[in-house]
């Protein structure tokens, strides 16, 4: 089962508290929450496949540690950025695997 998130709050919530209700109850509460539908797992592949595409690595850190949480393997993570590297760009996958090796290693 997914955790409950409360970054959005606890980052700006007092910023911009809509946008944090939104992160925390619809993204993370409704759509995440959905494991009958896809499991956790794979909505953190999914997810840290978009934010490496759209070279968004200020992001990738969390969603690597949560992706590491729902059971992806270092292993796993590896591939997936070797096999992106070749969609998305060469820089985009050193980028994210000197991130990933600070999560799992």
């Amino acid at each position: 089962m997914v955790k409950k998130q409360t970054a959005g709050r606890d980052n700006l919530g007092e910023f911009a508290p809509k946008f944090a209700e939104l992160n925390d109850d619809i993204l993370f509460g409704q759509v995440w929450s959905r494991e009958d539908k896809m499991s956790a797992h794979d909505r953190s592949l999914i997810t840290i496949s978009a934010l490496i595409s759209g070279g968004n690595f200020e992001q990738l850190s969390a969603h690597l540690n949560i992706g590491k949480e729902n059971g992806i393997t270092k292993e796993e993570i590896s591939e997936l950025i070797t096999h992106l590297s070749f969609y998305v760009g060469w820089p985009k996958a050193w980028s994210a695997f000197n991130i990933a090796k600070k999560i799992f290693n």
